[in-house]
């Protein structure tokens, strides 16, 4: 009975969050057509603004499991970049010309954290300098990518309230990401996982599952710059803002598994990414499907440590 329940919960969560991309693309070009403003930097600044994920990793840390706290930003970072990208790219090739100091700021964004975590410990000091390093990062990217001012929404007619769709499509995407994370967790938690293994694992990709229709949507719609904006901007908001707040809160250790595996992998998909990015000018599918079986190793390699 457990293991039906979950099934629906995946398909409510995927349908849910397949609607809520739609109404959020519509209303995103429409405000930022308003704003006269880019809707790459417009999504950037609020694409990683998951209340959900710096939510779980709090308690977590709090409740003494500070390797699934960890988890939630640094496997939710190589989900973004390997798997959320590769898969997104597999449903809709990515095409993004966009300006190398984008990708020179995404590349640059968990720098920080990795110099920061070198002796285990993320500290309340480590906190404040991550949060200060994330409003710069954001800044750059944002601006960086202000160019590409191609703002105006789908079939060149303006949604009416784009403000009220935007919200109301985040509402969908957040209300269907968390029944997505809960089938996906009621699936993995049966078998029995370490609180590492399902933080960097089950969790991330649960939380962050939503994003995968944010990246699909839009490349769909020729608009590659707002899919790769919803990675990227994602990415600068876990490993700076989310990871400071949480050692803000309380300070986080990290252990062998995060220190040895989850924390570089994070850093090197990241790279990776970048170096697509940076060489084809977009994800194709090909590209796509070589970041999927990068993810799928990296999922064997943390089943195998476990």
């Amino acid at each position: 009975m457990s293991t039906i329940l979950a099934i629906v919960l995946l398909a409510a969560g995927i349908a849910l969050v397949v609607t809520g991309a739609e109404i959020f693309f519509e209303g995103l070009l429409a405000v930022a057509s308003g704003l006269r403003v880019s809707a790459f930097a417009l999504t950037v600044v609020i694409s990683g603004f998951e209340l959900e994920n710096l939510a779980a990793g709090i308690a977590a840390n709090s409740k003494g499991l500070p390797g699934a706290a960890a988890g939630t930003f640094l496997g939710g970072t190589t989900f973004l970049a390997l798997g959320v990208a590769g898969i997104g790219a597999l449903l809709a090739p990515i095409r993004a010309d966009l300006p190398r100091a984008v990708i020179a700021w995404l590349a640059l964004g968990p720098l920080p954290l990795l110099a920061l975590s070198v002796d285990g410990v993320l500290s309340r000091a480590d906190g404040i300098v991550l949060v200060a390093w994330f409003v710069v990062a954001l800044f750059g990217m944002a601006r960086a990518g202000g160019s590409l001012l191609v703002a105006e929404a789908s079939n060149g007619k303006r949604a009416r309230r784009p403000f009220l769709r935007l919200v109301a499509g985040l509402g969908v995407l957040t209300g269907g990401g968390i029944v997505l994370a809960d089938g996906l967790r009621r699936v993995v938690t049966d078998a029995g996982v370490s609180p590492t293994l399902l933080g960097n694992t089950a969790v991330a990709a649960g939380v962050e599952a939503e994003e995968v229709a944010r990246v699909a949507v839009p490349a769909r719609r020729g608009r590659g710059d707002v899919a790769i904006a919803n990675v990227a901007g994602t990415i600068i908001h876990f490993t700076a803002l989310n990871a400071g707040i949480i050692a803000l809160v309380r300070p986080l250790s990290l252990d062998s598994a995060s220190l040895d595996l989850h924390l570089p992998v994070s850093v090197a998909a990241t790279l990776v990414l970048c170096g697509v990015l940076w060489l084809g000018r977009g994800i194709g599918r090909t590209a796509g499907a070589a970041l999927v079986c990068l993810y799928a190793g990296y999922i064997a390699a943390a089943i195998a440590i476990a």
